[in-house]
């Protein structure tokens, strides 16, 4: 019988800066132009120093197809136009430290989730999951032009309501029942204190505490 190894099994999201010296404009579209938001990588993988990837854009799709007309490291992409935005598929060679950065993530001991987010300030955003020890690692060894900062460590991966206590989740679930969220607000922390059958500055605090954590996550700032 095979010997098992526990692991502590943890959810990092990190943001990462590049040098932005090193970032070609087709790496992320959010940087090179006014008119796009961000860039949502939805899925992908590398070949031979080239990357496909499937992303959503958050920004003008006419934008998009000028910077990726003037490229010269993108072989060939494609533009399909939503609400909002465009789907976009396309194929680039990698820089040497695109590489680099690549392939400090994508490895067997740690899994990137989708998507991740390239953002207007330069930074990428995403969560990977892994032992802790051995993320840790992996970001110890970016080189100095480089900056990673964890912006939150967690124990699961099941979205922000997984972060929440057993009893935040029941506190939000009996508000949003009771109409506390509703706007206007038909009912009071009374109310949600009754359902719960505790007192009402332990009702007040459970919602703060859920809703301090919900949005943490929504801005994707740390805790």
């Amino acid at each position: 019988m095979p010997c098992l190894r526990t692991t502590v099994v943890k959810s990092l999201r990190i943001a990462i800066e590049p040098d932005p010296e090193t970032v070609a404009p087709e790496s992320n579209l959010a940087v090179a132009a006014p008119a796009i938001d961000r860039q949502l990588i939805l899925g992908g993988f590398v070949h031979d120093s080239v990357e496909s990837t499937i992303s959503y854009v958050d920004g003008d799709p006419d934008a998009v197809a000028e910077i990726l007309r003037e490229s010269t490291g993108v072989e060939t992409y494609e533009i399909t136009r939503s609400t909002g935005g465009c789907y976009l598929y396309q194929q680039q060679g990698l820089t040497e430290s695109a590489l680099d950065l690549f392939e400090a993530f994508f490895r067997e001991s740690i899994v990137v989730l989708t998507p991740y987010e390239l953002r207007a300030d330069g930074s990428i955003r995403m969560t990977v999951v892994g032992d802790g020890a051995k993320v840790q690692a992996v970001i110890e060894e970016f080189p100095d032009e480089v900056t990673v900062e964890i912006v939150r460590v967690g124990d699961s991966v099941g979205g922000p309501a997984s972060e929440l206590s057993a009893r935040q989740r029941e506190a939000v679930s009996v508000a949003w029942d009771c109409g506390y969220y509703e706007v206007p607000r038909e009912t009071g922390i009374e109310r949600v204190a009754a359902e719960l059958d505790c007192a009402i500055s332990t009702a007040s605090d459970l919602i703060r505490r859920a809703e301090s954590r919900l949005v943490a996550n929504a801005l994707d700032v740390r805790r």
